[in-house]
Formats: structure tokens, sequence, C-alpha cells
């Protein structure tokens, strides 16, 4: 595979220099995808993660322990009546 074909698929416009030291380290990994091409897999069943992934979060539950309006706008910079007020993002 040629780096500067890379380079122009990435719109990157390299120097002669930076050609010939990605051509190397390109030449690299290429070299150890093919030596990783070789190992056998069959008895390996596929995964997404090297461990186990357990689903962590818990139920997303309503409950009536919620802030009042006041203790919600307690540490609020600014509050318009019972609301949060914010800088105007559109016009």
């Amino acid at each position: 595979m040629d780096v500067n074909e890379v380079a122009n698929l990435a719109r990157l416009a390299l120097s002669a220099d930076e050609t010939a030291r990605f051509q190397v380290q390109l030449d690299q990994i290429l070299k150890h995808v093919v030596q990783l091409e070789s190992v056998d897999v069959s008895g390996i069943e596929p995964t997404a993660h090297a461990i186990p992934v357990f689903d962590v979060m818990r139920d997303d539950l309503a409950n009536d322990g919620s802030f009042t309006v006041d203790e919600a706008l307690a540490n609020a910079p600014e509050r318009s009546q019972d609301q949060f007020k914010v800088v105007k993002v559109v016009e």
C-alpha cells in the first residue's frame, strides 16, 4: 500500500521526508497485520470486549425524593422566577 494514496484519501499534504518516514511505518504495520492473519483462532468465540462486561447501571426509577424548586435553583448563577436563566443562544 502506498502512503501517498492514504494521504490523498485523508486530504493530507506530506513532505518528501514525511512520505518516506510514513511509508516505512505503514509497511511495518501491514507486516504485523499479515502476522495476525496467520494466527489460528478457529476455537475462540468472537467477543466485543477482552473481559466480560455486565450491565452496571441501575434501573431508572422515579422517586418522590426529588428537589424542590428552591433546592434545584440554589446554586444557579441566575434565575428568572422558578426557572434557570441562561444566555440566549438562538435569535
